[in-house]
């Protein structure tokens, strides 16, 4: 499907990696240009020239630790300054938590600084060059919102924090044409959950092809209907259509991409 991305502009926040540059990478491979932002700037600027040489986008970088004050504002900035303009924003970011029983304050603060601040502070830098133009908005929250486990509870906790703010400010900004929605992806197999395959392989005898599966079944307690975890890609196609004008009269929504999981 063409997306009628030709022509736009957009930022995607934690693009280096993951959920976030697969997202940068359906953007680009259907006409965008794009700045991907991350903390490391020599992995962004070469995420950007491996895209750019794959899509024949325009695609840049920009240096950014969006749970830091001040960061997001100077992001968008760059951001408008290299592109031009700015259609839309998607902003992947978040810490998963911690394993320990009893979570310290200091712990709460790092995720809440990361997963809440980082997401809302994106949000609001960007609204204003949003409004000027109409454009997008897709925060990602998680679908443990609905099913949290002990141990990351402040994840879980802030990611629902920001889907309430989600819904909160696609109400507010309708009026100038600007969407904002949310998506909640469930098991997703980027990287780390990939480096996790030869050695569950290895300690429980599965094969390196079903070792996730199996362990998301049989020890990790996931009920999922298409039994398997997602793809980046998957998640990343789903961000570039809601950005999109294809998505036209979609805002406001909380959109579960987990493949059936059982709450």
């Amino acid at each position: 499907m063409d997306l009628g991305l030709a022509g736009k502009s957009y930022l995607v926040v934690g693009g280096t990696s993951g959920m976030g540059l697969a997202t940068a990478r359906a953007l680009a491979t259907d006409g965008a240009s794009v700045v991907v932002a991350g903390r490391n700037l020599d992995r962004g600027q070469a995420i950007a020239e491996q895209l750019g040489k794959e899509s024949s986008a325009k695609v840049s970088a920009v240096q950014a630790d969006v749970s830091r004050p001040g960061d997001p504002e100077r992001m968008l900035a760059e951001t408008v300054a290299i592109s031009g303009q700015l259609d839309g924003i998607a902003v992947l970011t978040g810490i998963i938590g911690h394993s320990s029983g009893d979570i310290s304050d200091d712990e709460w603060i790092d995720v809440f600084r990361d997963v809440m601040l980082g997401s809302i502070r994106s949000v609001q830098a960007a609204v204003p060059y949003l409004v000027e133009r109409g454009g997008t908005v897709v925060t990602t929250s998680a679908y443990s919102i609905t099913a949290p486990e002990f141990h990351r509870v402040p994840y879980a906790s802030m990611k629902a924090a920001v889907a309430t703010f989600t819904k909160a400010f696609a109400k507010e900004y309708g009026k100038y044409n600007v969407r904002i929605n949310c998506v909640c992806p469930g098991a997703i197999e980027t990287e780390p959950m990939t480096a996790l395959r030869p050695s569950l392989a290895a300690e429980y005898g599965y094969t390196y092809e079903t070792a996730i599966e199996r362990m998301m079944t049989e020890h990790w307690g996931l009920k999922v209907a298409l039994g398997r975890p997602g793809r980046p890609e998957e998640v990343g196609e789903l961000m570039a259509f809601l950005l999109s004008p294809k998505a036209g009269y979609l805002t406001g929504a909380l959109i579960n991409i987990d493949g059936g999981t059982d709450f």
